[in-house]
């Protein structure tokens, strides 16, 4: 199966959010398609995220990634943090996320960013490959804090 790799719109609202479901689904997180739905409806329509699909020749989605836009102060330009990719199960193995990954560059490098970040947990060996194999570095010199408020 090959896909295609583009911007998506809020024409593919339906399929994205079912996947956004799944992507969640596959963090713990309980099915929730409603949520799913108005969360992706609100970041295509405000443009406050940048959502890449991968689609097939037949117009099914199969894949996103989502980036958030940031500002990197330091080096006075924007940046991007890519927050989720995800591959329908159907679709794994065969590149899609690769291409995904790839385009997700080339977009951020078009929307003029001087960054793109992304964090991935310590034992997803997969993804540390692909993203590895694709030229991105590993961050050993800074550590990541979080709080829930």
């Amino acid at each position: 199966m090959s896909a295609t790799v583009r911007v998506a719109d809020l024409k593919d609202l339906d399929q994205v959010a079912v996947l956004f479901d799944e992507y969640r689904q596959f963090y713990a997180q309980p099915a929730d398609a409603s949520l799913a739905r108005r969360f992706m409806e609100s970041r295509l329509s405000e443009g406050s995220s940048l959502v890449l699909v991968g689609e097939t020749v037949d117009g099914d989605i199969v894949a996103f990634t989502q980036l958030y836009p940031l500002f990197d102060s330091v080096g006075a330009v924007p940046s991007f943090i890519l927050y989720d990719l995800f591959v329908a199960q159907r679709a794994r193995r065969q590149g899609i996320a690769r291409n995904l990954m790839v385009e997700a560059v080339n977009e951020a490098r078009r929307r003029g960013a001087g960054r793109l970040e992304l964090q991935t947990a310590r034992d997803n060996i997969p993804a540390q490959a692909l993203y590895e194999g694709l030229g991105w570095k590993r961050d050993n010199d800074f550590f990541i804090y979080a709080i829930h408020p």
